[in-house]
């Protein structure tokens, strides 16, 4: 590692420490020939898998673009950032572990709208307007129609279960 003040490349880790996440490696270090300490990151290299989109193009994945679609779907709404990153962080690393080359956008969408439809049924829809291309209103409304269905069964089956 070169030193950022005198340029030389000899100097020591004087304290190594792990990130919060346990994917980056903060080190202090010292140069030994003007003595000035300077801190670095270290962090694995990710093999991300291309996205291959709709129309058959290919793409890297882009952690920014999925976050940058659920904000957008979660704007307004009591949908954390904190949240938005760490569904993101576990996306990310399950395509990293499946070990495939190409993924189809349509893996990540489907991974999204679920987590969404968890969350919160107005970043859902909002998501879904745009994710599944609603063409007129019918579709809009075929899809409301779907949430409240499942709202009243899963009240349904919260009435029904015996107090204690």
């Amino acid at each position: 590692m070169r030193c950022p003040y005198c340029s030389k490349l000899d100097n020591k880790v004087i304290d190594s420490r792990l990130s919060k996440d346990g994917r980056t490696i903060r080190r202090r270090r010292e140069c030994i020939e003007c003595d000035r300490r300077f801190t670095t990151y270290e962090k694995l290299e990710e093999v991300l898998p291309m996205v291959v989109k709709k129309d058959g193009r290919r793409e890297p994945f882009s952690r920014d673009k999925i976050i940058g679609g659920i904000k957008k779907a979660c704007q307004k709404r009591p949908v954390s950032i904190t949240k938005i990153d760490e569904f993101v962080d576990s996306v990310e690393l399950y395509f990293q572990e499946l070990g495939k080359k190409e993924i189809d956008s349509k893996e990540i969408g489907e991974r999204v709208i679920n987590r969404l439809k968890e969350w919160d049924e107005v970043a859902y829809v909002r998501f879904a307007s745009v994710y599944r291309q609603f063409r007129d209103i019918n579709e809009f409304m075929a899809e409301l129609e779907g949430i409240l269905k499942t709202r009243k069964e899963k009240e349904g089956t919260k009435k029904s279960l015996p107090a204690d």
